[in-house]
């Protein structure tokens, strides 16, 4: 191992946080990143890495798009930050971008720096526009770690080291209409789902689920939060995971693709309706780097790339033919995968044991292809790899991720 890489590990472990270090490397992550390109992560010893993960749904577009970057320069020897006190372009740009590719009346949009702060944002404002304090979310669900969106969070891992959290929030099992509309009530100010659950194992509700949820919420006068953060911009095969269902939501949360993989920026994305409270009063939500010309440049270009090079059917295409090849080798090693859930590029591979999931990774990091396990349940390996992926490439991945599960099941009694 280089100087380099030892002197960075010694500093994550003096400076950053020792256990993570030290998981890293019991992975077998002891390598630096250096540099980027499409699909492929270069560490410093020049080893190459196919990232099948894609910064966790970051990177549509790949690593370093040459269009999103180039949009990106241009405005850093223009203007890279926000003044705060004139208009500003790039941000009226994007805001636009988006009320065009958004399904419905979604017509604002608010910027800030991550997904968690998307989610945070859609809570304070369907409180103002409804005046109600309640919220109902899904079991399993998982919304970000700050403490709004924690508390929306289903999963008591997370939660327990930080209660009390936030009162009036009720958790309801993901995909069941009726223990929804249960929950719902005249003071339910929003219900907050995502169109797919990512790091809960991506989990696909059932069809016409969503559409449910928005006419429960209408009957009841509450709003409707999409959280796109993981399945927008492209992931699913769809601009957004909840035009599958047909559904206009009231409020979307949109985060990690909306960067073009250069650029960390969240979306706050509402109808008139659900906006009301901050026409009346623009300042009770503002961010000091929220919508800057750096990240609202890279938005904007993010959306303009995927237009013009076609990059949803790409997306779909890619994602229906590395299913496919899953899904054989879950029929040849029924002992190992238990099931292939997901749509377009954002896709669970379902292990039969716990364990296997760690020892999956590893392997296929060991074949320099990056994978991870879901945050909510370590059963499932995610595949969300970058839409422009060529065939070739996921041929190869295929290839490699058959021989790994092959070493699993050797082992899978022990596990």
């Amino acid at each position: 191992m280089s100087t380099y890489v030892d002197e960075t590990i010694a500093k994550y472990e003096k400076y950053i946080n020792p256990a993570q270090a030290k998981l890293f490397r019991f992975m077998g992550l002891d390598s630096v990143e250096a540099s980027a390109s499409g699909w492929t992560i270069t560490d410093s010893n020049g080893q190459q890495f196919i990232d099948c993960l894609g910064g966790y749904g970051m990177f549509a577009l790949g690593h370093r798009h040459p269009k999103v970057v180039e949009a990106v320069e241009r405005e850093l020897h223009a203007m890279p930050m926000c003044g705060k006190v004139l208009f500003n372009r790039p941000m009226a740009d994007l805001a636009e971008a988006l009320a065009e590719i958004t399904p419905g009346a979604l017509q604002y949009s608010f910027f800030v720096n991550s997904g968690t702060e998307a989610v945070e944002g859609c809570l304070k404002i369907a409180r103002l526009a409804t005046k109600r304090s309640k919220f109902v979310a899904a079991k399993n669900a998982f919304h970000g770690k700050t403490f709004g969106s924690l508390t929306a969070t289903g999963r008591d891992l997370y939660r327990e080291p930080f209660k009390p959290l936030l009162n009036g929030f009720t958790h309801v099992e993901y995909g069941d209409a009726e223990a929804l509309a249960a929950a719902v009530d005249e003071d339910t100010a929003a219900v907050i789902l995502e169109p797919i659950q990512g790091e809960g194992g991506i989990i696909v509700p059932p069809a016409g689920y969503l559409r449910q949820a928005k006419e429960i919420c209408e009957a009841k006068g509450a709003l409707l939060i999409a959280d796109e953060v993981q399945t927008g911009i492209g992931r699913t095969g769809d601009w957004f995971g909840v035009n599958a269902d047909g559904v206009e939501p009231d409020l979307m949360a949109c985060a990690k693709a909306l960067g073009g993989g250069v650029m960390p920026i969240g979306a706050i994305i509402g109808t008139e309706r659900a906006w009301q409270g901050l026409i009346e009063a623009p300042f009770l939500h503002t961010s000091t780097f929220g919508g800057n010309q750096l990240a609202c440049a890279a938005g904007v270009a993010a959306i303009r790339t995927i237009k013009e090079e076609d990059i949803l059917r790409r997306g779909r295409e890619a994602g229906a033919y590395l299913k496919v090849g899953l899904e054989k080798i879950a029929a040849e090693f029924p002992s190992v995968v238990t099931a292939v859930r997901g749509r377009g590029m954002m896709l669970g591979i379902e292990l039969s044991k716990e364990g296997a999931g760690g020892m999956l990774m590893s392997l296929m990091i060991m074949k320099h292809i990056i994978v991870a396990y879901t945050l909510n349940n370590p059963k499932v390996i995610r595949m969300e790899p970058p839409l422009v992926m060529p065939k070739e490439v996921i041929d190869h991945v295929l290839e490699e991720f058959r021989d790994a599960v092959a070493q699993t099941a050797d082992v899978i009694e022990d596990l």
